[in-house]
């Protein structure tokens, strides 16, 4: 029997809405579509099929939104890692225009799902700041931003004063406004996700992780600690808790912990101070800071942090250290939760799909832009379940190419986190 585990200690946690009842899964069941993973992926894919008539059942292991999707900073942020004429030169121009396409309109689809099933979960559409402050990165960003309003999107470059007014920091000498992005609740979207795709007729069971994946006839059968899922089509959508059950699967991608801080609700007027208009923020450097004001005036600040569970603003004390750094006033401002999770990230930094064999596909690796291009996933992976093959979506489905000397990846990543943090210190 597998326990539920508690909830990453997180604000989240302590403020959001009550969970949907999602019993484990205890008789044996023949579905259409099983979905191994209860975060964004596999609830928006979830609800997708279930609009359309389709039988889905989602298997998860602890409770929807308790990974990465119920305790990420909470921001809706547009596109890929790459430049859109990057994405062009390796994907050719149709495909690459596509994946344009979907991944920048990922916030627009995101926001209005929430509207259409009234998820109460805090969301805002304020926009996205990309934020440089070295030249070098600030030259990037601009190109960024060039590239995207020459394909007509709602993009502005801002410039040192600019910035100023809008972070209240002179830290920043540059930046990129998409007026897409906004925030959100994490966990209050995930068990909005939940209970919206159980509304429409699917069926989502915690505390049922999936143990073993084969073939049976004409079936997929997955065995769980209580009950067996027959399946006609099976979807894997595990990402940073990918394990093995689908071989090689978890050597592809390289699970990284990602830590935020939540202040005390701050005054009115230190908020004001601090983001009058409520944007949420990404820097661009080699280890990358991300943080919002949320709707109770508490400062939420992340960023890498050890590659092990934490409890506690004291395990991410540089992240409060460089919040006072950017606003004097926090001096003696209380700091109330500090938490992780893991997310997904690629060798390429792209997210990938799969299909390693018939009427199975997988999704994952969405290198910390999971909160929307996930929820629009949903959709395309839908549309590839009911259609097969001939179903084009707008990514590309890939082989699955296990990561060299993936063994290693823990002294890697906390190689490159220190080198990273030296060299954003530096300026280089």
């Amino acid at each position: 029997m597998t326990a539920r585990l508690p909830l990453p200690p997180s604000i989240y946690a302590d403020t959001a809405v009550a969970p949907v009842a999602t019993p484990p899964l205890d008789a044996d069941k023949t579905v259409s579509v099983v979905i191994i993973g209860g975060g964004y992926t596999g609830l928006s894919t979830a609800l997708h099929l279930a609009e359309q008539g389709v039988e889905a059942l989602v298997l998860e292991a602890q409770e929807p939104g308790w990974g990465a999707s119920g305790n990420n900073g909470g921001h809706t942020n547009p596109g890929l890692k790459h430049d859109p004429d990057q994405i062009e030169a390796d994907f050719g121009t149709e495909l690459g225009r596509r994946m344009i396409e979907f991944s920048y309109g990922a916030p627009n689809f995101t926001h209005e799902l929430i509207r259409r099933y009234q998820i109460p979960c805090e969301a805002r559409q304020n926009g996205t700041l990309r934020a440089a402050y070295n030249e070098a990165s600030a030259a990037a960003i601009e190109k960024t931003a060039q590239q995207c309003i020459r394909r007509g999107m709602p993009v502005t470059y801002l410039n040192r004063e600019q910035l100023r007014e809008m972070t209240g920091t002179d830290r920043y000498i540059g930046a990129m406004l998409d007026s897409r992005g906004g925030d959100l609740h994490p966990l209050r979207y995930a068990r909005g996700l939940a209970r919206a795709a159980i509304s429409a007729g699917a069926k989502v069971h915690g505390e049922t992780p999936a143990l073993s994946l084969r073939r049976d006839g004409a079936h997929w059968r997955i065995e769980t600690p209580r009950a067996v899922v027959r399946a006609e089509k099976v979807l894997l959508a595990t990402n940073g808790f990918t394990d093995d059950l689908w071989p090689a699967l978890r050597r592809t991608i390289v699970p990284v912990f990602s830590s935020i801080v939540a202040s005390a609700p701050l005054s009115e007027e230190v908020a004001r101070s601090i983001m009058p208009t409520r944007p949420v923020l990404y820097e661009s450097g080699h280890i990358t800071v991300y943080y919002r004001i949320d709707q109770h005036n508490r400062l939420l600040m992340g960023g890498r942090g050890p590659m092990r569970w934490i409890s506690s603003p004291s395990d991410v004390s540089y992240l409060i250290r460089y919040a006072e750094r950017l606003w004097p006033q926090l001096k003696g401002v209380a700091w109330t939760h500090g938490w992780n999770s893991r997310l997904a990230i690629t060798k390429d930094h792209y997210p990938h799909v799969h299909e390693p064999a018939e009427s199975i596909l997988i999704s994952l690796g969405c290198n910390g832009r999971g909160v929307a291009l996930s929820t629009a996933m949903g959709a395309q992976l839908a549309r590839r379940l009911i259609g097969g093959a001939k179903a084009e979506i707008d990514m590309p489905v890939t082989g699955i190419k296990p990561i060299p000397m993936h063994a290693f990846w823990p002294v890697g990543v906390t190689t490159a986190v220190i080198t990273g943090r030296v060299r954003d210190r530096l300026g280089i």
